[in-house]
């Protein structure tokens, strides 16, 4: 396989300039990341997502840094071509400047990963700058923020009245002011993200919000079907991965049971001589033990 360049900030820049949307996807370990990488994408969200796809949370909100920093770890590993940004965690940003800049750099430093993303507008917009001041490329995100369902009332599609686009608006341009070097939407009509993306300069890419963005980003267990608690309205699948995964184990339990697996070519064959001079130690062993049986 002929080995990627590495997709760059410049890379996504250049893109937006050129009109070529990017392909971004999530993924928090080691295989997904070198399948997707293989598959061509651009970028790899760690999402904190990975609460719900792979530690079964309900929300986002338990998963801490040191989950977000493991799985970062991995993803790295596995994709080197690949932009990837690492999601900070509810409350790894919240408190100070300083601990943002700090969980910020554990992103980079320890997991290798090209950029941070958090969620928020103008009330963030202090710790997009105090991030990006220190050197690290920072993603915003705006419409339906998972780490402020509570506050939302829960899944809802965001911006669909005017004083809902004026305060996105003003958001967005707070998080491009403050230095975010590109933003995500989530949950936002195709017209709305639409007109934001055209009043920004950076990247912005739509999770659910449509095509007039650019570049898409979706979850990866959505995408290939191993997620099944709930199915967004803007989620396609393109493969049913956990029906496949469960046909293969019920295969496996059937012919364990049955005795059909393991079968002889799965055993691992030892030299006829070998088994000879065991099975004749064990004959052995056997005689001695019946005299000693017999002599008590």
């Amino acid at each position: 396989m002929q080995e990627r360049k590495k997709v760059t900030i410049e890379t996504l820049r250049a893109m937006k300039r050129q009109g070529e949307k990017a392909t971004f996807i999530t993924a928090y370990d080691y295989p997904l990341a070198k399948y997707a990488e293989r598959a061509g994408i651009d970028m790899i969200l760690v999402g904190d997502s990975l609460g719900m796809t792979v530690l079964g949370h309900k929300t986002t909100l338990p998963v801490t840094m040191d989950d977000m920093i493991r799985a970062s770890q991995a993803v790295t590993r596995g994709a080197k071509a690949p932009f990837i940004i690492g999601d900070m965690p509810f409350m790894s940003y919240q408190p100070s400047d300083r601990d943002a800049v700090i969980n910020a750099g554990r992103f980079i430093s320890e997991a290798n990963c090209d950029a941070v993303k958090l969620e928020g507008g103008r009330r963030v917009a202090e710790r997009v700058k105090a991030i990006a001041g220190a050197g690290i490329v920072v993603m915003g995100h705006l419409g339906l923020t998972p780490q402020a369902l509570a506050q939302m009332g829960g899944y809802r599609v965001q911006g669909k009245s005017l004083a809902q686009y004026r305060q996105l608006l003003d958001d967005a341009l707070a998080l491009e002011d403050a230095g975010a070097h590109m933003l995500l939407l989530e949950a936002i009509p195709n017209e709305v993200a639409a007109l934001i993306h055209d009043q920004l300069q950076i990247p912005v890419y739509g999770i659910g919000a449509g095509s007039g963005v650019d570049g898409q980003l979706v979850i990866i267990h959505d995408l290939i079907g191993m997620f099944d608690e709930f199915k967004p309205k803007f989620v396609k699948r393109y493969a049913e991965v956990g029906q496949i995964i469960t046909e293969a184990i019920a295969a496996y339990c059937r012919e364990v049971k049955e005795g059909v697996f393991p079968g002889p070519e799965h055993y691992y064959p030892i030299p006829p001589e070998q088994l000879t001079e065991i099975m004749a130690y064990v004959t052995g062993k056997d005689k001695d033990k019946d005299s000693r049986e017999q002599g008590a």
